[in-house]
């Protein structure tokens, strides 16, 4: 059915407008709503009479577009996406990714009204995105893509069994003793052989015990003579 847009809405048109929808989409969405309304004799009518007032409040659009246009183009998106050596990014910027840094930046513009070349940016570069304003007026932005380079992460090194036929790591021998080193050790150990031996040899000659009977005198004795 034919409708007559009260207001601006984005998927349709400007307030004034004349468009064919669907009519269930009109009765339930749009005249509810006082976005459209039916097309018939009055409404034209009313539409006539405020053509004056429509007029204007494009031409305010218009100016608004102008100046938006000038401050879009002056601007530099800048944005810094992980990537390949070869400057592949891992993921893309998009449409939304473009509409998301202009709303931070204070600029709402809806993400169907930019136009990436190719849809999306998928590897580093500069780039200039279309943005249409109002009616035929529309802006370049400047878009730069940075690679942001991930190095590799090194490998841990393999810990695993020894194999039974496997020979087992080498020790590495101690240094040689130097000479001096060498002969005080022989000195110590000499010393430590003669304090053994020594305290091993028991005493040979005890003293008598005191008290002890001495042995009886030899007596003589004289034989008779005949």
């Amino acid at each position: 059915m034919k409708v007559i847009l009260n207001k601006d809405l984005s998927t349709l048109g400007e307030e004034g407008d004349v468009r064919d929808v669907a009519k269930g989409y009109a009765r339930n969405y749009l005249f509810p709503r006082s976005i459209a309304l039916p097309y018939n004799e009055s409404t034209i009518r009313l539409f006539e009479s405020r053509r004056g007032e429509i007029e204007g409040r494009k031409a305010e659009k218009r100016e608004a577009a102008k100046g938006l246009k000038e401050r879009l183009e002056a601007l530099e998106l800048v944005f810094s996406m992980p990537a390949g050596a070869n400057g592949r990014l891992f993921g893309s910027v998009t449409s939304q990714t473009v509409a998301d840094e202009l709303s931070r930046q204070g600029f709402q513009i809806e993400r169907k009204r930019l136009e990436l070349p190719g849809a999306t940016f998928k590897s580093a570069g500069k780039y200039k995105v279309t943005v249409h304003l109002y009616e035929s007026a529309s802006a370049e932005i400047t878009v730069a893509v940075q690679a942001q380079i991930e190095k590799a992460k090194e490998a841990p090194p393999a810990r695993g069994r020894r194999r039974r036929d496997e020979a087992p790591p080498v020790e590495s021998a101690p240094a040689p003793e130097t000479a001096a080193s060498a002969e005080t050790a022989a000195s110590v150990e000499t010393t430590k052989a003669a304090e053994t031996v020594e305290t091993a040899i028991p005493e040979t000659v005890e003293a008598a015990p005191s008290g002890a009977a001495e042995a009886p005198a030899e007596v003589a004795t004289d034989t008779p003579q005949n």
